[in-house]
């Protein structure tokens, strides 16, 4: 059977078992079965098991995901990002739009001490959805910029999503992506409180700034601010810090997240045996919940390739598009479609190796086109009909909010993250130069 038949028939058995309702993992996993079989080559799984034992069982990286879920889990229970909220909030309280201003600004720190998508949009929808609507914030602009905001946790060091794809991207460390991905997550992140300004500046009544008796002193303020500060800036210091300093690698920081989150809630006095063992519990269900999509996702691009479905993808490829930018183009347009429908875990392993190979080929830098790829995949996170976000935030928004008034919501930001891909695309040096500054080359 041909390389085009067999592409055919295991993109469609794909797209079958997704829109059926079943899980990625065991989908990726059937499929890849059933492709080895139709292909009448299934003595190809035997290899596809031993390449599971060797990519993904005994890859050294793969141990940070369940240290930085623990770590933001521990972090959550600390009840730091409740205090800080509220200290911004209090700073900002005569700032019209401050309330939205500081849904941002601690998105940005809770995405550079946690990165998980769903931990930050849950806890920024618990502590900030109610009072920006009972301060008469628009319900669009509230609910758009939580959810996105939310989001910047995959882009922002240190990230998940940014520890697999340098797992399955050759030649490229976590801490070249990390510093990659730096300027472009921050940057993101003042492009959303710009947009926010905006919109006080232009349409007050859509972002109200708090009323006078909800104020208190400014030498209060700062206290708060100051002393509730310092555990999340310490571990961002302890992460990011000892790994771009070269200290430790990925897995050590990771750990030393873990330890440092863990110092704090001691500190602070919120540590409960229940709550410990219940975050275990939670790291152990998200790590095998990846893990899982991660070996389904080997097992497929194992048979896709061995019988011919990855070669003719990329040959298909290579004839629509012959110009470099063109090729990333419409890469990422296709990241933009299947982050429709897909979450990203399954994009990522699913596109590297088809995409990475023609990057190279073309003469692209990798490192520039992977962050490139993860600014695309938070639109995963928001685009209809199958966006995370939205979910997460229909299931703490109350009831006067509908799902139409969330989706209309996160176009913007849509729009600004489009926006960031195309400078990166003008400006290549927001992505390369601090990781060529730390790393050289």
């Amino acid at each position: 059977m041909s390389g085009e038949a067999i592409a055919l028939i295991m993109s469609g058995l794909l797209l079958l078992g997704l829109f059926m309702g079943h899980p990625l993992a065991f989908v990726l996993g059937g499929t890849a079965v059933l492709g080895a079989v139709i292909a009448g080559k299934p003595m190809v799984l035997g290899i596809v098991v031993n390449r599971i034992f060797g990519d993904v069982l005994d890859n050294y990286v793969l141990i940070a995901i369940p240290l930085f879920v623990l770590m933001a889990r521990f972090l959550s229970d600390s009840g730091v990002t409740d205090k800080m909220f509220e200290a911004l909030r209090h700073l900002m309280a005569r700032v019209t739009g401050g309330l939205g201003l500081a849904v941002v600004f601690i998105s940005i720190l809770l995405a550079a001490t946690t990165g998980i998508i769903g931990a930050s949009i849950t806890v920024m929808g618990m502590m900030a959805l109610k009072p920006m609507l009972q301060y008469g914030y628009d319900k669009k602009l509230a609910t758009g910029l939580i959810a996105s905001s939310g989001c910047l946790g995959i882009l922002i060091p240190p990230s998940i999503m940014l520890i697999l794809m340098a797992s399955y991207a050759p030649g490229l460390s976590v801490g070249q992506l990390f510093a990659g991905a730096m300027m472009p997550g921050v940057l993101l992140g003042l492009m959303y409180a710009i947009y926010v300004a905006a919109i006080a500046w232009f349409k007050p009544e859509w972002a109200p700034p708090v009323r006078d008796e909800e104020q208190i002193s400014r030498a209060a303020m700062w206290r708060l601010l100051i002393v509730e500060a310092v555990p999340p800036l310490v571990l961002i210091l302890g992460i990011l810090g000892s790994l771009l300093a070269g200290i430790a690698t990925a897995t050590e920081a990771s750990a030393i997240g873990a330890v440092l989150a863990l110092l704090i809630v001691i500190s602070r006095g919120r540590f409960e045996w229940a709550t410990f063992y219940s975050a275990l519990l939670e790291t152990g269900r998200t790590s095998a919940m990846i893990l899982f999509i991660v070996v389904g996702a080997t097992a497929f691009t194992g048979v896709f390739n061995i019988t011919g479905g990855l070669r003719a993808s990329q040959d298909l490829i290579r004839g629509l598009a012959d110009d470099p930018y063109m090729l990333v183009a419409m890469m990422l347009l296709v990241v933009f479609i299947l982050g429709m429908f897909l979450d990203w875990t399954g994009i990522v392993l699913l596109s590297f190796p088809i995409f990475l190979p023609l990057v190279n080929e073309m003469g692209i830098n990798p490192l520039w086109f992977v962050i490139l790829m993860a600014v695309v995949l938070q639109t995963s996170f928001l685009s209809p009909p199958f966006g995370y976000a939205l979910f997460y935030m229909r299931a703490i928004a109350p009831d006067d909010v509908s799902t139409g008034d969330i989706i209309r919501g996160v176009f913007p930001f849509i729009l600004l993250i489009i926006s960031m891909c195309v400078m990166i695309i003008l400006f290549p040096s927001l992505v390369t130069w601090l990781p060529s500054t730390l790393y050289g080359g």
